[in-house]
C-alpha cells in the first residue's frame, strides 16, 4: 500500500514515516495543505493519513478536495482536538477513519490494515479503462476524476463493455445481455445509447469504437 503522510509536526512526522517504512510500506511526506493536495492529486496513494490541523490549507479542507477528486483514495484522519462534533464532521465529509493524538502506534497500524481490507473488497467492485472508473457497488462513473451522471441503462451498457474490454460485442449480443431481448433485434437503441454515453464521457469514438459492421468494442486497458 502506498501512503501520503500529511503532517506538519516534524518529529511524528519523520516518526510515522520511520516507522510504516519498517512495516513494508511505500511513504511520501507532506507538510502543509497544499503540498498535500498536490502529492494526493498527482500521485497514486491508496491511503492519506491526515493531521486535522495544517498550515496553509485546513485539514478538512483537504479531505474534502481529496474526496471530490479521487474518492476511492482511502483517508485517516489525525486529531488533537477533543471534539466529538469535530470528528462527525469529519466522517461526514468523507474520513474513512479517525485517530486522536496522542495515538499508539500498533493501534494506527491496526488500523491501516483494516483500512487496506476495506480497500481490497473496494478493489473488486471497481472497472477501469483509461480515465473512465465505474464502482459497480456503489453504481457510479468517473471521468478524469469527474462524477458522470448516468441513467441506470447507459450504466449497465457501460458496465457490459468494462467487464468485455477487448472483446467486439455486437448490436444482437449487447441486446441479449443489456436488454434481455426485451427489444426487438431490428432496433436502433444500442446505437442510441452508445451515442448518449459517447457525449457524456466526451468519447470521439476512441474510447468505445466502433467495429464497422460487427459492433462495438473498448480496447483492454487497466481493468481492476
Amino acid at each position: 500500500m502506498k501512503i501520503l503522510i500529511v503532517e506538519d509536526e516534524e518529529r511524528l512526522a519523520s516518526f510515522l514515516f520511520r516507522g510504516l517504512k519498517a512495516e513494508g510500506y511505500f511513504c511520501d511526506v507532506a507538510t502543509d495543505g497544499e503540498k498535500a493536495l498536490q502529492a494526493c492529486l498527482y500521485g497514486d496513494y491508496e491511503l492519506v493519513i491526515l493531521d486535522r490541523m495544517l498550515p496553509k490549507k485546513d485539514g478538512m479542507y483537504v479531505l474534502t478536495k481529496i474526496k471530490e477528486k479521487k474518492p476511492e483514495t482511502k483517508v485517516l484522519m489525525l486529531t488533537a482536538l477533543d471534539d466529538t462534533e469535530d470528528r462527525i464532521l469529519g466522517l461526514r465529509s468523507g474520513a474513512d477513519d479517525y485517530l486522536g493524538k496522542p495515538f499508539d502506534f500498533e493501534e494506527l497500524l491496526a488500523r491501516i490494515e483494516a483500512l487496506s481490507r476495506r480497500f481490497a473488497q473496494h478493489a473488486e467492485d471497481l472497472l477501469k479503462s483509461g480515465d473512465v472508473v465505474m464502482d459497480v457497488d456503489q453504481r457510479l462513473v468517473w471521468k478524469n476524476n469527474i462524477v458522470v451522471k448516468m441513467t441506470q441503462m447507459e450504466f449497465d451498457l457501460l458496465r457490459y463493455f468494462l467487464t468485455n474490454q477487448g472483446k467486439v460485442l455486437s448490436r444482437e449480443k449487447i441486446l441479449s445481455r443489456v436488454w434481455s431481448n426485451s427489444e426487438d433485434p431490428m432496433t436502433n437503441i444500442v446505437d442510441v445509447y452508445i451515442r448518449r454515453i459517447r457525449v457524456k464521457l466526451n468519447d470521439d469514438g476512441s474510447f468505445i469504437e466502433t467495429v464497422r459492421g460487427v459492433g462495438y468494442r473498448i480496447s483492454n486497458s487497466d481493468q481492476c
